[in-house]
């Protein structure tokens, strides 16, 4: 078995409903002077953090994912959840008289969301470091951190010889263009959604060809569209599978990474590894928040063979 290690944020989410239309509420002739407040019919705390999701799908299949991040001395409880799952937390760090980080967020009933981070305990990161990982993970995963340690963290697999998968997402915006774009060209796997390769085009300067130039591949999430994977030989599609219900939009990408990479480190092709995220992705929306979906290998496995009628096709995890 492949090893990962996860670095990025662990959180509670604070998940609120708003019962309309955002943009019903958004005068466009008045965007600079925007003042908006929004009566929420709910509001419920779950664990979270693009870090902890994505390693929380990895150990529903049957991974020993490592995160590597720093909390609050409010974790315990969430640590002990993440440890009955499988999940590897004897790498995080928990800083004194600080809370975890923090991310609150509303959606509204076409699954907008407006959202806000306080990082809390992330914003000590830098007290952990990849030269005192032993032994060397196969992969890093470089997601939203504290700006300067995202780049430390990249900096570190580099002279390491870890090859690591850069997930900016979040912090695209607090990234300065050339950190940004050194994270890139050190990398060996680009995850973002459409819109955020749209912020690295802009912010870079950089036209798509350049930016995937350099890297194994690169996996653009579209939403209903499906996905993108941009390797040497050309584009991959891998469509979207339709959840049962619509629960709740939080975490899908998170949870898409966790099946993926759960492929990838098998040494699964690129397709099925595509699929694998789309039907995690698929779970992680049916439920409500980013760790609220719950199935066995032996389920998904059943479930994939259901959807894309094709059982050899993960027979080496069975």
């Amino acid at each position: 078995m492949k090893s990962i290690v996860l670095t990025g944020s662990i959180a509670f989410d604070y998940l609120m409903s708003f019962p309309g239309r955002f943009s019903e509420h958004i005068l466009p002739e008045m965007i600079d002077k925007i003042s908006l407040s929004f009566l929420v019919d709910s509001l419920v705390r779950r664990p979270g953090g693009i870090a902890a999701n994505i390693a929380y799908t990895m150990a529903l299949l049957d991974e020993r994912p490592i995160i590597m991040a720093t909390v609050g001395e409010d974790f315990e409880d969430q640590r002990r959840w993440l440890d009955s799952k499988g999940v590897d937390t004897s790498k995080v760090l928990v800083i004194p008289d600080e809370l975890t980080a923090s991310f609150f967020v509303t959606t509204d009933e076409v699954n907008a969301q407006i959202a806000s981070f306080f990082p809390g305990a992330m914003a000590h990161a830098a007290q952990l470091s990849f030269n005192d990982v032993d032994p060397k993970p196969d992969l890093a995963v470089i997601s939203p951190n504290d700006p300067a340690v995202m780049n430390q963290y990249c900096l570190e697999c580099t002279e390491l010889g870890i090859p690591y998968l850069y997930d900016p997402s979040q912090q695209i915006i607090r990234l300065k263009k050339d950190e940004l774009w050194n994270g890139i060209q050190k990398a060996s796997l680009l995850f973002c959604n459409e819109y955020e390769l749209g912020l690295i085009k802009e912010k870079t300067g950089r036209a798509e060809e350049e930016i995937f130039g350099g890297l194994d591949f690169a996996v653009i999430t579209r939403g209903e569209q499906g996905t993108d994977i941009f390797q040497p030989s050309g584009v991959l599609n891998v469509e979207a599978i339709p959840p049962a219900q619509i629960a709740d939009p939080t975490g899908v990408g998170d949870a898409f990474r966790g099946g993926f990479l759960k492929g990838y480190l098998n040494g699964l092709s690129l397709p099925i590894c595509g699929r694998m995220g789309a039907l995690s992705a698929s779970y992680c929306l049916e439920s409500y928040g980013p760790q609220g979906h719950d199935f066995s290998l032996p389920v998904f496995l059943e479930r994939y063979s259901t959807v894309f009628g094709d059982e050899a096709e993960l027979s080496s995890l069975a």
